[in-house]
C-alpha cells in the first residue's frame, strides 16, 4: 500500500467506562501527537470512532486504545483514501456512543445473533426474512440491500417508533438488520429482544465489512454506501464514490442534482432548498464565503463552522417538526 495514501479506520466497543470524562484530554493529546484527524465518541457505554491519518500514527492511536484494560482489542475496519477525510480531531464526550433515546436498551446485556459477511446473502434470500436497514433515508437513498425496507426515519432516535409502529405484528419472524459498521445494529437488536421478538439477526461488522469480504460478483447491494466524511460515499471497493455532499443539510449529491437550479454551492440544494428559513440561507451562504476566502488565500477550510453546524440542526428540527405534523394528520384521517 502506498505510504502517502491516508489510512482510515472505524471502530466501536460497547464496554462500561465510569471514568470516560476523564480520558478525553489525553486521548486528544495522542490523535495530535500522531497527526491523527476524525471524530471520537467517548461514554459510559464505550467508545465509537472514525479517524484517519498516516498509518504508523494511526496504529499508535489504536495500540494506545488496546493497550488500554479497559478497552482491549477492537474490531477496526480499515480503508485508504487518497486524501485525508477529516480536517481535525474531536474527541468528544457523549451520554451514547450511538443516540438510540432508550438507556435502558444496553447492548452489553443482550444483541441478536451475528451473521457473518459471508453468510449474508444466505439469510437475505430467505423468503420469510424481514430484512430492515436501520440507517437514516438519506443513506438509504444512495445503496442498500436488495429487498431491505426503509424505516424512513431522519434520525436514529425515530427507529424505536419504527418499531412499535410497523413491526409489532411481526415479533415471530425473522427479523435481519444492518448499517454501515455495526454499531446501530448493537442496540436495534438489543431493542427487540427486549420487545419480545423471538429470531433477531445482524451483519457481522455492518455493510462496510460486507463490501471489503463479499466478491462484487455474488454481492446483494445495490449503489453506493453512505460514509459520515468527506468522501461522502464509497462504492464497492471503499473507493470514494461519484457523490458530493451539500454544506448546508449533508445530503448525498448526484451530478442530476448538482444542475439543479435550487443548488448553490454550500447554501442550498434540490433536497433542503423548500425547508430552509432565510436565517438558515444567510448562515449558509456566510460559510460558503468563508470556504472561497480561505481556498483564494491557499489555506484549508477546517470543516463546519459554529453557523454552520447550528443551521444544520435547525434544518433536522424543522423536518422533524414537519413529520411528525404530517403523522399526526395521517393518523386523524384514519
Amino acid at each position: 500500500m502506498c505510504q502517502e495514501k491516508t489510512l482510515i479506520v472505524a471502530y466501536y466497543k460497547f464496554v462500561d467506562l465510569p471514568d470516560f470524562e476523564l480520558r478525553r484530554d489525553l486521548l486528544q493529546a495522542i490523535c495530535e501527537e500522531n497527526e491523527v484527524k476524525g471524530t471520537i465518541l467517548l461514554a459510559r457505554e464505550g467508545i465509537n470512532s472514525t479517524m484517519a491519518g498516516p498509518e504508523a500514527g494511526v496504529e499508535a492511536v489504536l495500540d494506545f486504545l488496546q493497550s488500554d484494560p479497559a478497552i482491549g482489542p477492537l474490531t477496526v475496519k480499515r480503508s485508504w483514501a487518497e486524501e485525508p477525510p477529516f480536517y481535525r480531531m474531536k474527541v468528544r464526550l457523549k451520554k451514547e456512543i450511538v443516540r438510540l433515546g432508550m438507556p435502558e436498551v444496553n447492548p452489553n446485556e443482550q444483541v441478536g445473533e451475528y451473521v457473518p459477511p459471508e453468510k449474508w446473502n444466505e439469510l437475505i434470500s430467505d423468503p420469510d426474512v424481514v430484512l430492515i436497514d436501520t440507517r437514516n433515508d438519506y443513506e438509504y437513498e444512495i445503496g442498500t440491500f436488495k429487498g431491505a425496507v426503509d424505516p424512513k426515519t431522519k434520525s436514529f432516535r425515530e427507529f424505536p417508533e419504527y418499531v412499535k409502529r410497523e413491526l409489532a405484528d411481526k415479533k415471530d419472524k425473522k427479523v435481519a438488520m444492518f448499517c454501515t459498521g455495526g454499531i446501530r445494529c448493537e442496540k436495534s437488536t438489543s431493542l427487540l429482544l427486549k420487545e419480545g421478538f423471538e429470531k433477531v439477526y445482524h451483519l457481522e461488522g455492518g455493510i462496510l465489512n460486507y463490501l471489503e469480504k463479499v466478491d462484487p460478483a455474488e454481492s446483494m447491494w445495490e449503489g453506493d454506501c453512505f460514509v459520515f466524511d468527506n468522501r461522502v460515499a464509497v462504492d464497492h471497493k471503499l473507493q470514494k464514490g461519484d457523490y458530493e455532499m451539500c454544506r448546508a443539510c449533508r445530503h448525498a449529491l448526484t451530478e442530476e442534482d448538482l444542475k439543479s437550479e435550487k443548488f448553490v454551492e454550500g447554501t442550498s440544494c434540490p433536497h433542503c432548498f423548500d425547508t430552509l428559513s432565510e436565517e438558515q440561507r444567510v448562515r449558509a451562504a456566510e460559510r460558503q464565503k468563508q470556504v472561497e476566502i480561505s481556498k483564494a488565500l491557499g489555506r484549508k477550510h477546517i470543516g463546519a463552522t459554529q453557523l454552520e453546524r447550528e443551521a444544520w440542526r435547525e434544518l433536522k428540527l424543522a423536518e422533524r417538526k414537519r413529520s411528525n405534523e404530517k403523522r399526526a394528520e395521517e393518523d386523524a384521517g384514519e
